[in-house]
């Protein structure tokens, strides 16, 4: 079973690694905040293709307050090298805390059982989930709720 609308988000325990903070900051990362939760895979063409759209949604609803948390879920065993998340964390841009999901801990609190990656979780100030949103067409989907969450 997936997680749906109002669902409190989960607490972001069992990550592998966290880079850009610490552990204890990245758990305290989605309090009081609108937050975004994005899951994605060095192996995934669409997670990389999606980026730049994501690092702009990011950027422009960080200025507003939006606080943003990705996680890396291995797809397959040549995922789980660390290095190698490390250089592309470099590469794509990704500033904010960004946890190493190797024993796919995270992907079983967010519920994720079908392994999505892209897909995007955006909880309100609260911590309620307000929408789900996963593959090429998810920075559309989210686009739309960052819209109505931050009105112009």
């Amino acid at each position: 079973m997936s997680m749906k609308i109002n669902d409190m988000i989960p607490e972001f325990k069992g990550a592998t690694e966290w880079l850009n903070c610490s552990s204890e900051a990245a758990e305290q990362e989605p309090t009081g905040s609108p937050t975004l939760v994005y899951f994605w895979a060095v192996s995934c063409g669409i997670c990389k293709q999606n980026m730049p759209g994501l690092r702009d949604l990011i950027a422009k609803y960080g200025e507003k307050g939006m606080k943003s948390v990705a996680i890396h879920m291995p797809r397959y065993e040549t995922d789980t090298d660390v290095e190698n998340v490390k250089s592309t964390v470099s590469d794509l841009g990704i500033t904010e805390p960004c946890a190493i999901d190797n024993k796919h801990l995270l992907k079983d609190a967010f519920q994720n059982e079908q392994g999505w990656v892209p897909v995007y979780y955006l909880f309100d100030a609260e911590g309620k989930l307000r929408t789900r949103a996963a593959g090429e067409y998810g920075i559309s989907v989210l686009t739309k709720a960052l819209e109505k969450m931050f009105p112009a």
